[in-house]
């Protein structure tokens, strides 16, 4: 019997890997590796009585229970020491219940899981919490990633809250400023390069293809296992209750690949007695997923995306293509694809009811309504919209919305005389 609970194991053809291995692609297909648990014994260690367990931990203010990644540790990364853990900690985030957003989508019940709510304030954290976590225990010294702004932010904390050294490569001039200045405040070496997020992800891959840098893109598999977390934790603040649906972004597709997995295994231990069905959703103009899915994903496509306000999922050749397309049919899942103005209608929606999202998000919340109004999701159907980042990441988009009136919800402010009786005339 291997001393591992786990290994890797390749999404087309099946071969197998030790967990050991800093190689993320198989040596004879090409495709991806994924983390394979043995539920069998994974079970045995979690115990008769794991929900009950789980429960006890969400008490604990101490880590790693504290972290809403690593209170699920055997769920996670069961074979890695609790030593190695490198936590902010993430996770914990809230689930946001508006009736402004419920009236907006058409259904009775919507939920908003803000990811954005993490230490760097995006969903990403999870992943990397995992991601570096597995690289100190491989013994890495140097840490890799392409990005389009929240994975190099994500990195670049964990890197340096590990004494790891951290790279970033990103398109130049195609992330937010804010998003910039994260990994550069973190102590990342950020090199800006004249080409598309998926020009900075053929290059990384060749940079780190020896291994002496260690790859923490969304096609490291053990990235995926702690972006599982969102799924768990979310259902475990339903008090195990599973939603109708679940409405995620999709741009490199490593987080639907994830939230899939996670809430399969949930189901195959007995923690959780249903599946959701699970939706994601892409802007027009980077749409090679929701292209693939109209076609039975018959053939996967990939295009060169074009401009849109959600620059987080510009990608227009997803890396987890096959294991996000594995967890649409395993789900009963759908695909859909909404314009920058109906994304930026519900991300205003949204930050009206108090709860400020980012662009990309506006594209979930616009697909679930979307989705809705095509009759796929039900009136009295319990739906959880990811908001993947927060709002305050993006204000150059937010802000020209509302100054130059750009849609029907802008709120400018309004630029007057400094008079009391002015400030009265203008509050009617």
């Amino acid at each position: 019997m291997s001393e591992t609970i786990s290994e890797l194991r390749c999404i087309a053809c099946g071969q197998r890997k030790d967990v050991k291995t800093r190689q993320f692609r198989c040596d004879a297909c090409g495709d991806l590796l994924a983390v394979e648990h043995d539920l069998e014994r994974l079970a045995a260690r979690l115990g008769p009585n794991p929900r009950a367990s789980f429960d006890l931990r969400r008490a604990e203010m101490q880590l790693p229970y504290a972290s809403g990644v690593w209170r699920y540790h055997e769920l996670i990364l069961p074979d890695l020491p609790k030593e190695a853990i490198v936590s902010l900690p993430e996770g914990n985030t809230p689930l946001y219940r508006r009736g402004a957003i419920e009236r907006f989508v058409g259904t009775e019940q919507v939920y908003v899981k803000h990811e954005g709510e993490n230490p760097t304030l995006s969903f990403k954290d999870r992943g990397m919490t995992a991601g570096v976590s597995w690289a100190v225990h491989a013994g890495a010294k140097r840490v890799a990633c392409a990005s389009t702004g929240d994975t190099s932010a994500a990195m670049a904390a964990y890197a340096a809250a590990a004494e790891l050294s951290g790279v970033v490569l990103l398109p130049h001039e195609k992330v937010s400023a804010e998003q910039l200045a994260q990994p550069i405040s973190y102590g990342a070496r950020v090199l800006a390069l004249d080409t598309d997020f998926d020009g900075c992800m053929k290059l990384v891959q060749e940079l780190t293809a020896s291994g002496a840098i260690y790859l923490l893109n969304s096609m490291n598999p053990f990235r995926i296992e702690g972006q599982k977390a969102i799924g768990i934790e979310t259902v475990h603040q339903l008090g195990w209750q599973v939603p109708d649906w679940f409405v995620i972004p999709v741009g490199n597709a490593g987080n639907i690949s994830a939230l899939g997995k996670g809430l399969r295994e949930l189901h195959a231990l007995g923690l959780i007695d249903r599946l959701p069905r699970i939706a994601g959703a892409q802007a027009q103009l980077a749409d090679p997923f929701y292209l693939s899915y109209r076609e039975d994903f018959a053939q996967r496509h990939s295009l060169t995306a074009g401009p849109t306000i959600a620059s987080a999922i510009r990608i227009g050749d997803p890396v987890s293509y096959e294991k996000a397309r594995a967890a649409v049919q395993e789900l009963h899942g759908v695909v859909t694809e909404v314009s920058d103005e109906e994304a930026m209608e519900a991300k205003a929606v949204s930050d009206a009811a108090g709860v400020h999202i980012c662009p990309n998000s506006g594209v979930a919340l616009a697909g679930a309504r979307r989705l809705r109004e095509e009759g796929v999701i039900g009136a009295k159907e319990r739906v959880v919209v990811i908001a993947t980042a927060h709002g305050g990441k993006f204000a150059s988009t937010t802000l020209p919305y509302h100054t130059e009136r750009q849609g029907p919800l802008a709120n400018p402010p309004q630029v007057m005389e400094a008079s009391l009786q002015g400030i009265e005339e203008a509050l009617g």
